[in-house]
């Protein structure tokens, strides 16, 4: 009768190039301890990141197989990887498109009955051991020399103390909004020797726009004292197979990998410039103006400051698309930067702003008058609504997510100026960020301000800029 035998994989590949220099890194863990029981890595020449990753998972799946050989159908393998095409791919929820994609997940698929496998996302930070292996395969290969388990550091990279578990975890979906890869991958692990283990393989020794400052939106624009902020085409790898990789980055031989290093070469990531329309008549008295009153236009003042904003785009040079809420605040603000750069303002519902029900015109102050209990609720929880029925935070940000990804997937590589609101911007910087709901209420956003942030194939995000209003100066 087998042995009941619990196992976690965690794996990694990379390329430098995409095609480039390639390696994989897995690692076999006890999950009852944290401790490592087998390493494999290996450089296996020109590749791209996906196949990379994937030569890593058949390593690791290999490795947990060797390492329990009399388990049978009683091994079970929990996978963690930080490539979320692998992860989606293995787990039958993503199509498998590129002819080269295929006899690697067919063969990953084949080491172990599909029922004894089960796969989760990590984050890239939680991946650091496989990545670390991987790259010391790449700098081996780069260096005409041959991965060897007993000069690896790579386990010195790892979390100081894994959790220990008795069971496996449980799976996981990627987050749709931070999500991570070191690499990918191409070929597979040779195969078993006899009873040896696998080339590769080495067994381990012992073995809203609420008020400005911060309320929820344009809202009340009320300060930060007074209450919370407010509140395709995607990349492809040389085959064509969306890849979700970050190739890793290339240091001196023999140099330990710590920390984030050389910035990785992801290629052009789609970056979005998020710029807050100029002030309306609402704006300095700081009254809830979301997407269910007046829809105001800009004031004399909101007029200028749009008209700086499109001077510093205009001298920057940088922004190839425009596209802008459909509220008028919004788009005569977009309009006057187009006309200095001569693009078109494309219109997406999605950036507009939360609609505030029966507190749109109102000041903090006033709807805490009027409408105490409910306000308090509203600012306690992210799926409680304005009175009147108006929108939670929750529904924005499901709205905005949305509009983030096909805007993402529209313009991959290029960058474009979405002209938004308080809500709308603080929710895609949160969402980057992996930040909670009061996050929202803890960021500072001023009328014509701009923010950024870059989503890379892989689906990571960047916030690289966050209220900056040094053009109006």
């Amino acid at each position: 009768m087998s042995v009941a035998r619990q196992v976690v994989v965690e794996a990694d590949g990379g390329s430098r190039g995409n095609p480039g220099p390639a390696g994989y890194g897995a690692v076999v863990i006890d999950p009852a301890t944290g401790e490592p029981l087998a390493e494999a890595a290996e450089y296996i020449g020109v590749a791209t990141n996906n196949v990379a990753e994937y030569r890593g998972l058949i390593a690791g799946l290999t490795a947990a197989k060797a390492l329990f050989p009399d388990a049978g159908d009683a091994l079970r393998v929990h996978v963690r990887m930080d490539s979320k095409l692998v992860v989606e791919q293995m787990s039958g929820r993503w199509k498998i498109k590129h002819p080269d994609m295929k006899p690697l997940a067919a063969r990953a698929a084949a080491i172990l009955p599909p029922s004894s496998v089960t796969y989760e996302w990590i984050p890239r930070a939680q991946n650091k051991h496989a990545d670390r292996l991987a790259n010391e395969a790449m700098d081996a290969g780069r260096d005409g020399r041959q991965w060897e388990a007993s000069a690896s550091t790579a386990a010195l990279d790892a979390p100081s103390a894994r959790t220990p578990s008795t069971t496996l975890p449980p799976v996981q979906g990627p987050p749709g909004d931070q999500a991570a890869g070191a690499a990918r991958a191409r070929a597979a692990l040779a195969a078993a020797r006899g009873a040896a283990a696998p080339e590769g393989l080495f067994p381990m020794p012992g073995a809203a726009e609420t008020p400005e400052a911060g309320v929820a939106a344009e809202t009340a624009e009320t300060s930060l004292s007074e209450a919370p902020a407010e509140a395709g085409g995607e990349p492809t790898d040389a085959g064509g197979e969306p890849t979700d990789a970050h190739p890793a980055p290339q240091q001196p031989a023999g140099t330990p990998q710590t920390g984030w290093g050389s910035a990785p070469d992801l290629g052009a990531p789609a970056t979005l410039v998020l710029l807050r329309h100029g002030e309306t008549a609402l704006t300095p008295e700081k009254r809830f103006s979301g997407s269910g009153g007046t829809d105001p236009e800009l004031s004399a003042v909101g007029r200028g400051q749009a008209e700086r904003a499109a001077e510093h785009f205009a001298a920057l040079g940088t922004v190839q698309e425009i596209v802008s809420s459909p509220l008028r605040r919004c788009r005569g603000t977009a309009a006057a930067v187009a006309a200095r750069l001569g693009l078109d303002v494309r219109i997406d519902e999605g950036l507009r702003e939360t609609d505030f029900g029966a507190w749109e015109g109102l000041t903090f102050g006033e709807v805490r008058e009027r409408y105490g209990d409910d306000l308090t609720a509203w600012l306690a929880s992210p799926d409680t609504a304005p009175t009147g029925g108006g929108e939670s935070f929750a529904e924005v940000a499901e709205r905005v997510a949305a509009a983030r990804d096909r805007l993402v997937a529209r313009y991959a590589g290029r960058t474009v100026l979405l002209v938004t609101h308080v809500t709308p911007i603080k929710t895609l910087v949160r969402l980057a960020l992996g930040a909670p709901p009061e996050a929202l209420f803890r960021m500072e956003l001023s009328a014509a301000s701009v923010s950024t942030v870059a989503y890379y194939g892989d689906g990571n995000a960047s916030v690289r800029l966050l209220n900056d209003t040094s053009h109006l100066r």
